[in-house]
């Protein structure tokens, strides 16, 4: 499998894995590799695969595509540990081993009392202020601890954290090398989630880390932090221990819990000569474990909190549309016993009048899945040069045959000369058609009317969209919750989806929406766009 790591930019830590055959876009709109760096084009480039290989063409973006620093104007194949680079985001290419067989075996051989030179308990007090007078090294470790919390304060995806938290051990600590090992369950052995190397291995033998596994249980056991120093000078590692294959000249190993839950360690060691970890950086590495560990208590709660949420929404919105669905299927039942009838009884007609009523639920079913689609879907709106009055045009060929069965009105004043606007068409589009089919259903037949304006102010920049309707009107109390899901005054009729859709629309572009009305005086919505609003300067005319 390949793999698509994001070493720089506002989404960095993720990871994407790239399908074996399908094309992959990469962009603002992208479902595939969803980012949230605003200098990326909505369509910026895109990952095309050709037998097991895989070519990255730029798609005219305005801030071009670059491999390892050189611009891109064709398509060009990657190799495995290319860069890439879109935007402010950098991105690292390669296999799936390369990310996550990471190279840590936990050995056997090796007493950790003959390289243990200091311990501290991660439950220390001291382990914050790792020196006693207010020195220049003690203001370092309080900014090291600083920036920690505003890590962890802010992440909740556990593999992104912990990168994070290597990011920060590396650029205060003299590591050659860190692992970070994370224990899913107490009963389980920890496996490794991160590896880090300041130096890219040469040989597979450098990008092996082997560790004592008495070090790491010590850790485990003790709850405590451990520092082996000159491993090197002792005899007893001679005998071919991973200290003495590997010229460990310091190491620290210290546990990431919290309360009483054990989470795995934080393991780093130098190769520098005659370098070795002091007392005071064992205490800042205790406490960065530490933190480390309230952090992963806070994601796991996080977690369980969003469960929770879901499972109430889900049981909301199933509580909500049960009836909805109920009656749309005891619609389409009566009409199938109706067309079933008039098959026995080789009756036109009777089968006639059965298929109007399967249509009519069809349609209805039809209407709820897309609102449903439209209202839970999270995704940004993909901008083009839209012309409104060809838009509204398109919108009354599909409603026209419904009103001219209840011998509605339908009247339409657009200006065909205003410019087009920026905008999402199918949102837009289907923003519009529920007003339209919640006019329809607000009017008398025969004496209803419904009107749908366009217009254009050149002065403010706005273009305004106005559905109106002659029917009864809404009540105060049915206004201050018109907008809210699930909530209808259509009775069974209704899902209580349509305006929250159009709503969340307008909303993703920008825009407001108002509601005029009152009991009697009939239904007035008005939508009003910015025409300068465009979410990608690349955007092109439709």
């Amino acid at each position: 499998m390949l793999i698509l790591t994001i070493l720089q930019g506002p989404d960095k830590g993720k990871r994407f894995e790239l399908p074996d055959h399908e094309p992959q876009l990469i962009g603002r709109s992208s479902e595939a590799l969803p980012l949230t760096d605003m200098t990326i084009s909505r369509r910026h480039a895109e990952l095309t695969p050709d037998d097991g290989q895989w070519y990255i063409n730029d798609l005219d973006s305005a801030n071009g595509t670059f491999v390892n620093g050189e611009k891109v104007s064709e398509p060009t194949l990657l190799k495995t540990g290319d860069q890439l680079r879109t935007g402010s985001t950098l991105f690292l290419y390669g296999r799936e081993s390369q990310f996550r067989e990471h190279p840590v075996r936990v050995v056997r051989h090796g007493r950790m009392d003959s390289s243990v030179e200091k311990t501290v308990p991660s439950n220390d007090d001291s382990v914050i202020m790792a020196v006693p007078e207010p020195t220049a090294e003690a203001a370092h470790q309080l900014a090291v601890i600083y920036q920690l919390m505003q890590l962890v304060g802010s992440n909740f995806d556990r593999r992104v954290l912990l990168e994070r938290v290597m990011d920060l051990i590396f650029e205060h600590f003299e590591v050659d090398r860190g692992f970070i090992l994370l224990q899913n369950d107490p009963d389980q052995r920890p496996d490794p989630v991160v590896v880090r190397y300041r130096q890219k291995p040469r040989t597979k033998d450098e990008k092996n880390i082997m560790v004592s596994r008495t070090i790491v249980q010590h850790v485990m056991h003790k709850r405590e932090g451990v520092l082996s120093s000159n491993a090197m000078a002792d005899r007893r590692f001679r005998a071919g221990d991973s200290v003495q294959e590997y010229r460990i000249r310091s190491a620290m190993c210290v546990p990431m819990q919290f309360q009483d839950r054990l989470f795995g360690v934080i393991h780093v060691d130098s190769q520098v000569k005659n370098y070795t970890y002091t007392d005071d950086q064992l205490r800042l590495m205790t406490a960065i474990g530490a933190q480390a560990g309230m952090a992963l208590s806070n994601a796991v709660l996080y977690q369980k909190g969003m469960q929770n949420a879901r499972l109430a929404a889900v049981g909301e919105t199933v509580a909500n549309l049960s009836h909805s669905v109920r009656n749309i299927l005891q619609g389409m039942r009566g009409g199938a016993e109706v067309v079933e009838l008039g098959l026995r009884r080789n009756d036109l007609n009777v089968m006639r009048n059965g298929w109007d009523i399967l249509s009519r639920n069809l349609d209805r079913i039809y209407e709820l899945t897309m609102n449903m689609l439209a209202y839970s879907k999270q995704r940004k709106p993909e901008f083009q040069m839209l012309s409104l009055p060809a838009l509204i045009t398109e919108i009354v060929e599909l409603v026209q045959p419904s009103c001219d069965k209840r011998q509605v009105a339908l009247i339409t004043e657009t200006d065909d000369n205003m410019p087009p606007i920026p905008a999402d068409p199918s949102g837009l589009h289907q923003a519009i058609i529920n007003l339209v089919n919640n006019a329809v259903d607000a009017v008398e037949p025969d004496i209803g009317a419904i009107t749908i304006r366009c217009a254009y102010n050149p002065i403010e920049q706005t273009a305004t969209i106005v559905v109106s309707d002659n029917g009864q009107g809404i009540d105060e109390e049915s206004q201050r919750q018109i907008f809210q899901p699930f909530y209808s005054t259509k009775g069974q009729r209704g899902t209580g989806l349509g305006l929250a859709v159009t709503r969340k629309i307008i909303d993703e572009h920008g825009g407001r929406i108002e509601l005029d009305t009152g009991p009697g005086a009939g239904t007035t919505f008005t939508i009003e766009l910015s025409t300068q609003h465009v979410a990608d300067p690349a955007a092109t005319t439709a």
